[in-house]
């Protein structure tokens, strides 16, 4: 079976891990558990103070996996373990589950949707799964998900990525599976705003009405499990910028 890395940026201590990781593993797959030591949640695919020094490491058991967690990012962990410093290469990444959602364009900065997109970038596809709500009770629902699309990425072109939200219930009253376009920015619900003493900070809004159809806010909001297909970054074939910057250095 396929060697499965798996990652997340809530730390490798938090619950969505811990319930993902023995659900992959009793279906055979060799997997690797590599993950933040503390929650890192929110830096994208930062991987700031890693290259050039020795990683710190912990590891501990539990229910037969062996979880180890480092002192870095997720994508620090991807590229780690990509490299092959834990071992055997990973054929596929799976990152979660996640606390709490990850939809619309500000999945940019998700730690755990820039895990799969690390994995993407060395060739290898990747699945992130996150779980709509912030106390989560269902971890077996997105568990079973993640499984069923490792399953099908497992079959797809190198360096596929899917990220997948899933509603917090079980998985018999799940309305079903969609895909779903990204929401807009602009539907973010991060507020510029001000702190007790008066320093900036950014804060999160409560859900906002009239969801875009067909997004995977409005999709989830239905109580669909959402699956969005996504890439890195890819350069645009258009040279005109290149051409027009080199007509005015030499004017």
């Amino acid at each position: 079976m396929p060697r499965v890395l798996i990652t997340n940026d809530d730390g490798y201590l938090a619950p969505g891990i811990r319930a993902l990781a023995p659900a992959i593993a009793e279906l055979g797959y060799d997997v690797l558990v590599v993950a933040p030591l503390l929650d890192e949640s929110g830096v994208g695919s930062a991987r700031a103070g890693m290259v050039g020094r020795p990683i710190r490491t912990v590891s501990d058991e539990e229910n037969g996996v062996t979880y180890v967690g480092i002192e870095g990012t997720p994508a620090g962990a991807v590229t780690l373990a990509v490299l092959g410093a834990f071992g055997p290469v990973p054929d596929l990444v799976l990152s979660g589950i996640n606390r709490g959602l990850n939809i619309g364009d500000s999945i940019f900065h998700s730690g755990t949707v820039a895990a799969a997109l690390t994995a993407s970038g060395y060739g290898t596809s990747a699945v992130a799964v996150s779980i709509d709500s912030e106390d989560p009770r269902h971890w077996p629902t997105a568990a079973a998900v993640a499984a069923e699309a490792l399953g099908w990425v497992e079959s797809e072109p190198a360096g596929t990525v899917l990220t997948i939200n899933v509603p917090d219930r079980p998985l018999d009253q799940l309305a079903g599976v969609r895909h779903a376009s990204l929401a807009p920015l602009k539907r973010s619900r991060l507020i510029g705003t001000t702190g007790p003493g008066g320093e900036p900070m950014i804060a999160l809004e409560p859900p906002r009405p009239n969801p875009i159809p067909g997004t995977d806010e409005a999709l989830l909001a239905e109580g669909f499990v959402t699956v969005t297909p996504i890439v890195g970054i890819r350069e645009v074939a258009d040279d005109d910028a290149a051409t027009a910057l080199a007509k005015r250095l030499t004017r």
